[in-house]
């Protein structure tokens, strides 16, 4: 496999499943991941998965990978805090695409302000974890223009 993407997720994101049911859904982390490798496999793209709650040991993982094609990103609580992350997904320089599972602007205005967005390829947030699939289609059509 020559293409490597990344899924990364933020804080209490190991809780998905069980945390908040109304606000992320009942499917799992480890669901999504499998569901996601899925997909890049069919395609004989590599996926690397990875969660902390620690934002260094995001940033560490990021800096291991930055070889990687691509970034599909699901910062949690970071996304509104981080302007380290921000700064190692600009020093790794990897197209990535931002995800919320649910709609940061029908939350509290806290949440409203994203430091990833700008440097995101797109965003998509608010269609629940449908939207990993989203993110993971564009980045097979990413990859796979010329």
């Amino acid at each position: 496999m020559e293409k490597t993407v990344l899924l990364l997720n933020g804080p209490n994101l190991n809780l998905l499943g069980t945390r908040e049911p109304e606000v992320y859904g009942h499917t799992t982390l480890k669901e999504i991941e499998q569901h996601i490798n899925g997909i890049f496999l069919a395609h004989q793209i590599q996926c690397q998965t990875y969660q902390s709650n620690i934002e260094g040991e995001m940033i560490n993982w990021l800096h291991a990978h930055r070889t990687a094609d691509f970034l599909i990103i699901n910062p949690g609580g970071y996304t509104h805090t981080s302007i380290a992350l921000r700064d190692a997904i600009l020093g790794i320089a990897v197209p990535c695409v931002e995800i919320h599972i649910s709609n940061i602007f029908k939350r509290e205005s806290f949440r409203h302000h994203s430091y990833i967005s700008d440097i995101a390829v797109g965003c998509v947030m608010g269609l629940g974890v449908y939207g990993y699939e989203l993110a993971a289609q564009y980045a097979l059509k990413h990859l796979q223009s010329p």
